[in-house]
């Protein structure tokens, strides 16, 4: 792909979190009215989580080799970089509106053990492109 690297890295970015926004946005379809009345919220986020780690390794060494990534660690931040700032963005702006909540409202109601995975598993999203640039891919 032409272009520069920095124009590059954000088109791989958006690219990157539209793919796992949407698996996300799929996987929710299925978590919120079969799993969660089974198992509970806690269980049923936490079974998510290791499927969207396999979406999140996928999607972004496709999106890395599709864009033409070099292993520059700044190509590879930057992707990552605006993959989060979109995802928080769709998740603070679109997602609670939807579900009319403000942020302090769905901070206090989040889960603490899924919600500290969760956590931890943005810093995988936003690391991961570089992490596989570590690993050449």
């Amino acid at each position: 792909m032409s272009g520069s690297p920095f124009v590059r890295a954000v088109l791989a970015g958006a690219t990157y979190f539209a793919l796992a926004f949407g698996a996300g946005f799929l996987l929710a379809l299925v978590r919120i009215p079969f799993l969660v009345p089974r198992i509970g919220t806690r269980a049923a986020e936490l079974v998510e989580m290791p499927v969207m780690g396999v979406v999140m390794f996928l999607a972004a060494r496709w999106t890395i080799r599709r864009f033409g990534l070099a292993p520059a660690t700044g190509s590879r931040l930057a992707m990552g970089a605006v993959a989060l700032a979109l995802l928080l963005a769709a998740e603070f702006g679109g997602v609670l509106a939807l579900r009319g909540m403000t942020i302090a409202e769905y901070l206090a109601t989040r889960d603490p053990v899924s919600g500290t995975v969760y956590d931890l598993m943005l810093v995988v999203f936003a690391l991961l492109p570089w992490g596989l640039a570590k690993r050449g891919s």
